[in-house]
Formats: structure tokens, C-alpha cells, sequence
């Protein structure tokens, strides 16, 4: 029997030519309001979305009386959960670890950047200055996870590849063979006394929101770096703007914010300890492609009866 998928997008979006690969009898309905939608929900399987489609999707919920699995091209799923959704038997899946080797890249980048003081170079080459100085290493530093998933366990990786220690922080606790120590959310403190950069992978949930605020951001050492990679609000933003701007640590890279986009005049925009990229980290040349082709690897196995790759845990929220 021929499914109906409905896609949550933008249909003039490249990557949904992709959908192409799927058999020749299913129907694809794909837009952006509900009234596309209309005749269709009641016998859609398959529901694709973006991550920012919530209210669409909670829109359409009642209609959608057939519906057995929902796949998020986003990894975060904080703007798409809606009650009736987490409450469901529906199988819920995402992008996670899509992105994990791009994102270990640019952590790998930031904490070079601000070891090798690289803002100085270019300064001092465009004010036509030889000056000298000395620059740091990554070997013998210590990285910190706090949220040990895909992202974590990417950029430790890479990090051990450079000599680092690694210490992470990871619900479940356990043993890892890139993780020199592993933590549990009881020893936090110790992990942020120990680490040289803090690495924030964690996704944005009731327990996860605000859990590194002022009195955190003290334990840290006045030259450690935090790395947010995660999402915006797991660190208190207005907590980590007076930290920086007191020298309190030395700096931030920050690719995720509480706001996007940042707003004008934000801080972060003009703080010379901040290295900020505006949430496309993880934007290499194919990363929409690599999101549908998740989407399209767990279409062949939901049609094979196989399990799913990247289910999510509703009630936890990743």
C-alpha cells in the first residue's frame, strides 16, 4: 500500500528533490500551511518537519488520525514538542549526530583560536605590527563536555587527537574510551574546575535550561573558555555577559544564543574576547542533504519493519 508522507517545508526547498529516491507510489504533500495539507492528513503515515514547524504541526494533530511516525530534519526539539505529541504512541526521530563531526571541527577551531591568540595576529597584520609573542597548545589541556552525545564525543575525538585530556559530563554516567574521567551531574563542579575549555553539547530541556549560570561560571578557571554549541539558554546569558566582561574567564565561542537572531547592540557583538558565528557551524557545503538523507535511510527501514534509527525520548525531550 502506497504511503502518504507530508513534508513540512518550504517546498521550493533544493533538498526536497531528494524525495525523489523514495518509491514511486508514495504521496508526497509538502508545504507550509495547514490548507495544503487538508485533504491529505487524514491518511498521511509520515509526517517531515523542520524544527520551527510546531504550531503547524499541532494545527494539523487532529487530522492526523493515521499517523505513525514523525521525523524532525533539526536536531533540537525544544520549538517543536507540543503536548499531544509527547503524549502520543507516535515514533518521534531527528537529525542528531547529522552534524557531530562539523560541529567537533568548529570546537576544535575556537579553542586553536583563542590557545594561538589568533585575534591578535590579525590585528597586529593589519596594523602592520611585528610583534612577537608566545602562543599555547592544545596537548596537555583539558577539554570539558557537559551533555556527552554526538557533539561530545566528536570533538573529543579530535581533541585526543591534539593531546588533550578529556573529561565529560553525561546523565548516565558509565565509561567511554575517549573520556579520561567521566561525570555525573553531581560532580559538575568538578568538571568546571578542571577544564582549561567547557564544551557545551547539551540539548535545551527542563533540566538542562540555566544549568550553567554565575555560580558555575565561578567555578571556572579566570583562563578557561566556554564553548556553546548546544543551545542558547542551557547557559544564562546575562550570567556569561558579566563573567566576560569582568574577565571572569577568558573568553567564549558561541555559535547558539537565547535570541536568534542575536539582536543589534547585543554585547557579545562587540566583546574581543567572544568569538561568535551565527548558528551555521554546522552549515557545511551538504548539510541539508545529510539531514534528508537521514530522513530518507529511516523511510527504508520503517518500510522494512526495521527499527528506527535516532528515536527520541518525548518525555526527556532528545
Amino acid at each position: 500500500m502506497a504511503l502518504t508522507v507530508l513534508v513540512l517545508s518550504n517546498p521550493a526547498l533544493r533538498t526536497l528533490r531528494m524525495l525523489d529516491r523514495l518509491p514511486a507510489d508514495t504521496h508526497i504533500v509538502a508545504g507550509e500551511n495547514a490548507e495544503i495539507f487538508r485533504s491529505a492528513a487524514p491518511e498521511a503515515e509520515i509526517v517531515v518537519t523542520g524544527g520551527t514547524y510546531r504550531d503547524l504541526l499541532s494545527e494539523l494533530w487532529p487530522r492526523l488520525k493515521r499517523v505513525r511516525w514523525v521525523h524532525s530534519l533539526a536536531a533540537g526539539l525544544e520549538t517543536l514538542l507540543f503536548p499531544e505529541l509527547a503524549a502520543s504512541p507516535v515514533l518521534l526521530t531527528n537529525s542528531k549526530g547529522v552534524f557531530a563531526r562539523s560541529l567537533g571541527e568548529f570546537a576544535i577551531a575556537g579553542m586553536l583560536y583563542f590557545s594561538k591568540d589568533l585575534r591578535r595576529m590579525r590585528l597586529n597584520q593589519r596594523a602592520g605590527v611585528w610583534e612577537p609573542y608566545d602562543v599555547g597548545e592544545l596537548f596537555g589541556q583539558t577539554l570539558g563536555i557537559v551533555g556527552y552525545g554526538a557533539i561530545g564525543k566528536a570533538a573529543a575525538r579530535l581533541a585526543k587527537a591534539f593531546g588533550m585530556k578529556v573529561g565529560a559530563l553525561r546523565r548516565s554516567g558509565g565509561t567511554d574510551p575517549l573520556v579520561d574521567v567521566m561525570y555525573t551531574h553531581g560532580r559538575l563542579d568538578e568538571l568546571l574546575r578542571e577544564s582549561d575549555f567547557l564544551l557545551i553539547g547539551a540539548p535545551l530541556t527542563a533540566e538542562t535550561r540555566g544549568l550553567i549560570g554565575a555560580a558555575e561560571l565561578e567555578q571556572m578557571k579566570p583562563t578557561a573558555v566556554l564553548i556553546n554549541l548546544g543551545r542558547g539558554p542551557v547557559v544564562v546569558e546575562a550570567a556569561l555577559v558579566e563573567a566576560l566582561t569582568g574577565g571572569r574567564i577568558r573568553g567564549a565561542v558561541l555559535d547558539v544564543f537565547d535570541e536568534e537572531p542575536l539582536p543589534a547592540g547585543h554585547p557579545f557583538y562587540s566583546l574581543d574576547n567572544v568569538l561568535l558565528s551565527p548558528h551555521c557551524a554546522d552549515h557545511t557545503r551538504t548539510w541539508l542533504e545529510d539531514q534528508m538523507q537521514m530522513f530518507l535511510d529511516n523511510f527504508e527501514r520503517f518500510t522494512q519493519g526495521q527499527p528506527l534509527m535516532n528515536i527520541v525520548d518525548k518525555q526527556k525531550g532528545y
